[in-house]
């Protein structure tokens, strides 16, 4: 049982096998596989959580002599067998191409089990979000001479232009993840396929409608779902396709400024002003002084002009200054550099 696990890791591998399985792909010619997917997906999700990157460090962790190991060994075992280090790298480098099919299969089993969408209405949300590679970038000029400077770079990857997610200017070089989830109070992944950065939304969006519930009535998309080949794949059997259009917002005030206000308003409106720029002009006291009140302005009858010249600008008051010098040992120094050959 999942709740008897030793630990967290254990309990999510064990909670693979009650993933339910999608539809096996048509068999072609060759050897028959002699291990499911679902077991590299267990491989995958140990190399995620222990942060593992390459294989042989996934099998040095799990020859480790420890209970949690012990027990991870004998869940990662098929038919009394265990894969060999060359079957680890070539099943695992196939996982991104059986992915979006289990997904689509977990999200439809979760729709069933939690229904989502029994208060709200029928909807799903499709998106994108650039994801930047790991490594350094291959530059279009290295791309295009085919040289390779760097061995971190990742081949696979593309370039794309930087969009508000991304506080970069220029492109991004890295993966695009492209993802379909439930519009409801329960956010449940339906579809998702991971490409270059390069590839537009429009494009991979009709890949992942075959992976939606039949449920889904509403599918909201973004400014680059507004195509037509994908309205008219999504727009039968009763669904919609909502998204947004390029251009000016169509509410959109042709005057620019600060909106106005209804003539009832104003004198009501310009009296809170007048109080709350008296307020912030009135003067605060310092945190060792107390209120003070104003002066009682003079009347205006009793102001005179002062009839004394008035000071010069260029007069200094107090005592004349002493004429600058330098100091007995800033000159000695000075002597003996003007000394020197």
């Amino acid at each position: 049982m999942v709740a008897h696990e030793p630990s967290v890791l254990v309990a999510l591998v064990a909670l693979i096998d009650r993933v339910p399985r999608p539809a096996p792909p048509r068999r072609g010619r060759g050897r028959p596989r002699t291990y499911s997917d679902r077991l590299f997906l267990k491989a995958l999700v140990i190399m995620l959580v222990r942060h593992l990157p390459k294989v042989h460090l996934l099998l040095a962790v799990l020859a480790e002599p420890t209970a949690e190991m012990a027990r991870l060994r004998a869940l990662l075992r098929e038919h009394g067998r265990y894969p060999s280090r060359r079957t680890w790298e070539r099943r695992l480098a196939r996982i991104p191409d059986t992915l979006p099919a289990q997904i689509g299969c977990l999200g439809r089993e979760l729709v069933r089990l939690v229904d989502p969408w029994r208060d709200d209405g029928r909807a799903a949300a499709v998106g994108s979000t650039v994801l930047a590679a790991a490594g350094g970038v291959w530059h279009k000029k290295h791309r295009d001479a085919g040289i390779v400077p760097h061995t971190s770079i990742d081949t696979e990857a593309h370039w794309t232009k930087s969009g508000w997610r991304v506080p970069r200017r220029g492109g991004v070089y890295g993966w695009k993840l492209h993802l379909v989830v439930t519009v409801a109070r329960v956010w449940i992944p339906l579809a998702a396929t991971l490409t270059p950065a390069n590839v537009a939304d429009n494009e991979e969006a009709p890949r992942l409608l075959p992976e939606l519930p039949e449920a889904v009535r509403y599918l909201l998309g973004d400014v680059h779902d507004h195509d037509p080949a994908l309205r008219a794949q999504w727009t039968t059997e009763g669904r919609t396709l909502v998204t947004t259009r390029r251009g000016p917002y169509p509410h959109r005030r042709r005057r620019r400024g600060p909106p106005r206000l209804p003539p009832p308003a104003l004198p009501r409106h310009r009296d809170l002003q007048r109080a709350v720029q008296g307020h912030l002009r009135r003067p605060r006291p310092r945190p060792h002084q107390g209120p003070r009140r104003h002066p009682a302005p003079h009347p205006r009858r009793d102001r005179r002009l002062p009839t004394a010249p008035a000071p010069s600008l260029r007069a200094r008051p107090g005592p004349a200054r002493r004429p600058q010098s330098l100091l007995a040992r800033r000159l000695r120094i000075c002597d003996r550099a003007s000394f020197r050959p």
